[in-house]
């Protein structure tokens, strides 16, 4: 299910304080405490909020996702197979649009020896490593500034990717299921991606086998949206299967580099 820009500004506020009244969202929201309940009825369904007494909390059962730094720190080898193998895929003077996320962030460290790339990302952390160099066209998105990980989301930041079209659009996800398709830990993270896929000739995902099989997630998109998933490792085969089945092509990087 899309949902749509007030229910992510209901998500951000309960991510924010934990916890939300009926009433506080109403007025921080500029409407009535009837479409305030008509708009959390799906979140509660999705099981990314929990009901109350007179308001809302984050839903007990979803793990948060851990801070972007150490993230960077953790299965650091398959993150740099699966980027060195995207990396032979983008040739010099590609344009490419990428995601906030560790792995696409070492995919960004992987392409620092590409020249005159057209890049476009909403990741702070991506966007200075891939201006080092000169030939580098590289445009940040505008938008809310997140304090982890200093990517921007929110409409200015779709908005902005509504302005290019592009070879690659290379995107890192929460988790991957059979029957869920890709997800991802935010609401403002799969509305980005959606986007981004929408003006990318090809969509690759890059994903560790640390991914596949958690269901724990928001639904960004079905397989058939995407044309390959890069991997370190086999993924499940009922998961493989459905990727297949989908069109979308596996490309183990520790099989291809090692060749």
């Amino acid at each position: 299910m899309r949902l749509q820009k007030r229910q992510n500004e209901i998500m951000t506020s309960v991510r924010q304080h934990g916890a939300c009244s009926i009433i506080e969202l109403a007025r921080q929201l500029e409407v009535s405490d009837e479409t305030i309940r008509r708009n959390i009825k799906p979140l509660v369904d999705q099981g990314l909020i929990d009901k109350v007494h007179g308001g809302v909390v984050m839903s007990q059962k979803q793990e948060p996702e851990p801070p972007f730094g150490k993230r960077m720190n953790v299965r650091v080898e398959a993150k740099q197979l699966i980027s060195a193998r995207v990396a032979m895929l983008i040739k010099d003077g590609d344009s490419i649009m990428l995601d906030t996320g560790s792995t696409t962030a070492y995919v960004a460290r992987a392409l620092c020896d590409h020249r005159n790339l057209s890049v476009v990302t909403n990741c702070t952390e991506i966007a200075r490593t891939l201006a080092r160099e000169a030939s580098n066209r590289v445009h940040l998105c505008g938008g809310a500034l997140r304090s982890d990980d200093w990517a921007t989301f929110g409409s200015s930041a779709i908005d902005f990717v509504r302005q290019f079209h592009v070879n690659y659009a290379i995107l890192s996800i929460g988790g991957v299921t059979a029957d869920g398709g890709f997800m991802d830990y935010h609401l403002e993270e799969a509305e980005f991606s959606r986007a981004v896929i929408a003006q990318a000739k090809k969509t690759i995902v890059v994903a560790d086998h640390n991914k596949f099989g958690n269901p724990n997630f928001i639904r960004v998109c079905d397989f058939d949206e995407v044309d390959m998933v890069v991997v370190e490792q086999a993924p499940p085969a009922e998961i493989e299967s459905a990727l297949l089945e989908a069109g979308t092509a596996v490309i183990n990087a520790a099989e291809t580099l090692t060749d």
